[in-house]
């Protein structure tokens, strides 16, 4: 596929982005990319509040730069949902790209993590994220998780985080190579450069589950949330790795 055809998947997928991010309660949106949708429950649950063990705080690591972690939702749901897509999996809303987190970074293992005890993530900010993050309880952890690292609050942290991933556009992987051949991870990495001009190609992190089946992408972001090189931890699967894509239509059976 050449740059014309990436670029107008790209369209495509910030059309279905903007779709989604507008819906309201109890509302179906149909996405312009297709066929993805968001239904919004009328009532949300609170998310469950997690108990971090001492030994999992990493507190007081110095910040060197900011990984958005973007999710195939589909290889998620394929894999049980794993309490990552309690909106997505076994419903009738369908997603291809969902946001994980934003996630601060230091030069290496161990990484920042649950930095403060966490809030409770009030409903309003998740009712205006759950189109981005589908499921209350990830988005509570990616706030207690990572947000406590770099943010006062729950609501600058997605917003930041909101800002970033409405901004990426997310080529579709579906249609990067021809017939029942999966893309490889290089041009999964080429289809996101093209899509975004700019963005470094050493800022693309792609990870995959067993058998190389795309899991994730992250980009690597300068301490201004601008998009740099990956300054540590290389960037995941190798280019000629050839990916295992799962189709979106397989996230209700």
């Amino acid at each position: 596929m050449g740059l014309a055809g990436l670029l107008a998947l790209a369209s495509l997928a910030v059309a279905s982005c903007e779709a989604r991010l507008n819906t309201t309660p109890d509302s179906l949106v149909t996405a312009a990319a297709g066929p993805e949708t968001c239904i919004l429950p009328a009532r949300i649950a609170l998310p469950e509040m997690e108990v971090v063990r001492p030994d999992e705080v990493v507190a007081g690591r110095t910040i060197l730069f900011h990984m958005l972690a973007v999710t195939w939702m589909p290889e998620t749901c394929r894999d049980g949902g794993d309490g990552e897509g309690d909106l997505a999996c076994g419903s009738t809303n369908r997603f291809g790209w969902t946001l994980h987190g934003l996630w601060p970074n230091a030069d290496g293992r161990p990484y920042p993590r649950y930095c403060r005890p966490a809030t409770q993530v009030p409903e309003a900010t998740i009712r205006a994220n759950l189109c981005r993050t589908p499921s209350v309880d990830l988005i509570q952890h990616e706030w207690a998780a990572h947000g406590t690292c770099g943010w006062d609050t729950p609501e600058a942290y997605f917003a930041d985080a909101a800002r970033l991933y409405d901004g990426l556009n997310r080529p579709d992987p579906t249609m990067l190579a021809p017939g029942a051949r999966g893309p490889t991870a290089g041009q999964l990495r080429d289809a996101f450069v093209a899509a975004n001009p700019g963005l470094p190609r050493d800022a693309v992190y792609v990870a995959v589950a067993s058998g190389n089946r795309l899991r994730e992408v992250r980009i690597c972001h300068d301490l201004e949330f601008n998009a740099a090189r990956c300054p540590v931890g290389g960037l995941g699967t190798p280019d000629d790795v050839v990916l295992t894509v799962e189709s979106v239509r397989g996230m209700n059976r």
